[in-house]
């Protein structure tokens, strides 16, 4: 394949990456943009592979090691669970970040005596960048995986002047990155370099570290972000266009993702970046005297039934306990029983539900609920007050009334989905623990709030038997 043709099918692939991106902005057009995505990676695959830069000798190397790789993946796409898929998404981030520096050491050693003067400079500089932006996303993302799949508590780890150590090594990566570029050989060059792939890795734990766990989804989308930034970088050392072009689509997106999330939690990004809030979680709340926070009135599933087959309208609000009992399909189900019956049933879904953006947007389509009645918070908040019956399904956090009366609360000013606003709201959580941010929430103490308690899969199951029975 010559250049051009090589140049034409690159241009290609970012067309479809483009549009791939944009129909992963919506529900119903999610499927149309994996196509887009799937055939634009097709098509880069192989330009690459069969393109001028690529001798007939390094073929089956590649062609091997595709083949590794795609195994792993779809072993991975076949047995992961989707409670599973925001700790995987970190995991997958973290490769790329791993990929960055490989590239960037091994690019440094095959271009050390082949440039000279400015160009020289110039793809240092490119190098060095690569290098701190992989590594901060290879031990980041490490450690945003640890956190999500709860091998690492989700408390955040403040050091002492966390700030001062952040800043001496940023100055020390600056030095060093000097020291780098005046390096007369190569050997002398790897001494700095290795310093800062050092420092970029430490500080990739300590900015996740210090991160509670309420603020986990922002870190995903950010770590998301960084992946982007460091293709992008690798994509320079290369003097690969597409990988520039990919990289910076990806790192863009991440960022206003981010930046959307940040707002949906009402926080400031460079805030969380610095060292968020939250606690381990799983305590049962607690007032200062030590005495419960209040009283609950418990429901059990036939009441439950009851109460959805007398309400005209519901508004249903999943969470990651929905996810962790695989209770999509119960749900989906107890929605088309009260549809046929004609009650007026949506779903209101947080920007920052679940682990990871989109999460139970994910769940609800595996499930085939219509795209239609699944509404975010925007959308449907000003509607509880209408609501004979809101019903939350393993959240706690994003409906937590604190966080409009409390401002002292760690949650304070987060936009909530305001459920105790229905005439009765139901509440369905294993226990009385505190959810992600370790938080209490007055929403269960409520009159009209009602707990049930148990599995969400297997508690629905028992309400959808009521509605056979």
């Amino acid at each position: 394949m010559t250049a051009s043709l090589a140049t034409v099918a690159y241009i290609g692939a970012t067309i479809l990456f483009i549009l791939s991106l944009g129909g992963l902005s919506s529900p119903e057009s999610s499927r149309r943009g994996n196509l887009y995505g799937i055939i634009g990676m097709t098509i880069a695959v192989l330009a690459t592979i069969f393109g001028p830069r690529v001798t007939l000798a390094g073929v089956p190397w590649i062609i091997a090691a595709m083949v590794v790789g795609g195994s792993i993946g779809l072993y991975a796409a076949r047995k992961v669970q989707m409670t599973q898929m925001p700790e995987l998404v970190a995991l997958m981030h973290s490769l790329v970040g791993l990929a960055a520096c490989l590239v960037g050491f091994a690019s440094y050693i095959d271009t050390a005596v082949i440039l000279e003067g400015a160009e020289k400079a110039i793809h240092e500089v490119e190098i060095y960048v690569g290098i701190l932006i992989g590594a901060v996303t290879f031990s980041g993302s490490i450690i945003a995986f640890g956190k999500l799949s709860g091998r690492i508590g989700g408390k955040p780890l403040l050091l002492p002047a966390r700030h001062w150590i952040n800043l001496l090594g940023l100055l020390i990566v600056i030095w060093y990155g000097r020291e780098f570029i005046h390096a007369e050989t190569a050997s002398a060059g790897m001494i700095p370099l290795a310093v800062m792939t050092v420092i970029a890795l430490l500080f990739g734990i300590h900015m996740v570290m210090a991160i509670g766990g309420a603020d986990m989804p922002v870190v995903v989308s950010m770590l998301n972000s960084y992946s982007g930034w460091a293709a992008a970088a690798t994509g320079f050392m290369l003097s690969n266009d597409l990988l520039i072009v990919t990289g910076a689509l990806v790192g863009s997106s991440g960022a206003i993702l981010s930046y959307i999330m940040c707002r949906a939690m009402n926080r400031n990004f460079i805030s969380v970046i610095a060292g968020g809030f939250g606690t381990s979680g799983g305590a049962v709340a607690k007032k200062p005297d030590g005495e419960p926070a209040g009283e609950v009135v418990p429901v059990s599933a036939q009441e439950t039934a009851q109460l959805l087959k007398d309400a005209k309208s519901v508004i249903i609000v999943p969470g990651y306990g929905m996810a962790v009992a695989q209770a999509q399909h119960a749900v989906r189900e107890i929605v088309e029983h009260l549809r046929e019956k004609g009650t007026k049933v949506r779903f209101g879904i947080h920007p920052v539900a679940g682990r990871m953006p989109g999460h139970m947007n994910v769940l609800l389509a595996e499930a085939k609920v219509p795209y239609d009645i699944v509404l975010e918070m925007d959308e449907i908040n000003e509607d509880f007050p209408d609501t004979d019956v809101s019903m939350v399904i393993g959240a706690n956090d994003i409906v937590n009334p604190a966080a409009q009366d409390d401002p002292t609360s760690p949650i304070a000013g987060m936009p909530v989905l305001e459920v105790w606003k229905a005439r009765t709201s139901i509440v369905m959580k294993r226990s009385m623990a505190s959810g992600y941010a370790g938080v209490d929430n007055p929403l269960f103490y409520k009159e009209n709030n009602r707990m049930l308690f148990g599995d969400a899969k297997k508690t629905l199951e028992e309400v959808l038997g009521a509605f056979r029975g």
